[in-house]
């Protein structure tokens, strides 16, 4: 399997898995960029993953079904683009024979979901949409704190070398933010390094790793005392973990 992460927009990744034949994309926002790595590879699209309603990440949905024939799967609650087979946590997905188990991870919208497989290539493979990036997480557009709080522990919990395919390119912005809430973190100062060489060299940040994500990212780590402590010197009143996640989102909303 060759996995390849397709920019588009200002910030987006588009994730296209391949067999070398068949391939399948995850919330292609735009129909254009999926349609000339197809053309390029010589790939059939069979399947599109959809992990919320967002226009840019279901935008070239309906331009790709119609030229390819692509099956669409998306999350039960949210509006996608029709027809598409309604998913919600527990269910599983058959694509490019592998078996993708659906979790739900509402927060940064009500229905949004996320897609796992315990095994493409030897290692873990995650497509998580806009939940979790690589240092931060989603804005809470329709969830409550409290959900993206469960949302994350959920997919912490996922096998450490579990690969992190997350929808957007925000990791530097995101490191600046978590070395202010954890400054003394070193795990978290050589992965920013890392990134910075990364992007340097024009290459994406992503995927992570949840073993990564453990280490560095503030939202996963808001029991850590550390990063409790940052937050309760700015919101002195977060006295309960859903309180300090709260205030560590409203913090980086605001950096």
């Amino acid at each position: 399997m060759d996995l390849i992460a397709l920019p588009a927009f200002s910030d987006n990744y588009f994730w296209l898995l391949h067999n070398g034949a068949d391939a399948l994309v995850v919330d292609p926002g735009d129909a254009a960029p999926v349609q000339a790595a197809l053309a390029t590879h010589g790939l059939r699209l069979s399947d599109i993953l959809v992990t919320h309603h967002h226009a840019d990440h279901t935008g070239g949905v309906a331009a790709l079904r119609a030229a390819t024939g692509a099956r669409v799967f998306g999350p039960a609650r949210e509006r996608i683009p029709e027809p598409f087979t309604p998913l919600a946590g527990g269910d599983v997905v058959q694509a490019l024979g592998v078996g993708w188990r659906v979790i739900d991870v509402p927060g940064h919208t009500a229905g949004h979901i996320a897609y796992f497989a315990p095994d493409v290539d030897g290692a873990p493979l995650l497509f998580c949409g806009d939940t979790l990036f690589s240092g931060g997480c989603g804005r809470l557009f329709e969830g409550t704190p409290a959900q993206m709080l469960a949302s994350l522990d959920a997919l912490a919990a996922l096998p450490a070398d579990t690969r992190v395919c997350c929808a957007h390119e925000y990791t530097l912005s995101n490191l600046r933010f978590a070395r202010t809430v954890e400054p003394g973190n070193a795990a978290l100062a050589d992965y920013e390094r890392h990134c910075q060489q990364l992007r340097a060299e024009g290459q994406p940040t992503l995927p992570s790793t949840i073993g990564t994500e453990r280490a560095i990212n503030p939202f996963l780590r808001s029991r850590e005392p550390a990063v409790t402590r940052s937050v309760r010197e700015r919101a002195p009143t977060a006295t309960d973990e859903v309180a300090v996640f709260a205030a560590l989102r409203q913090w980086k909303n605001e950096f």
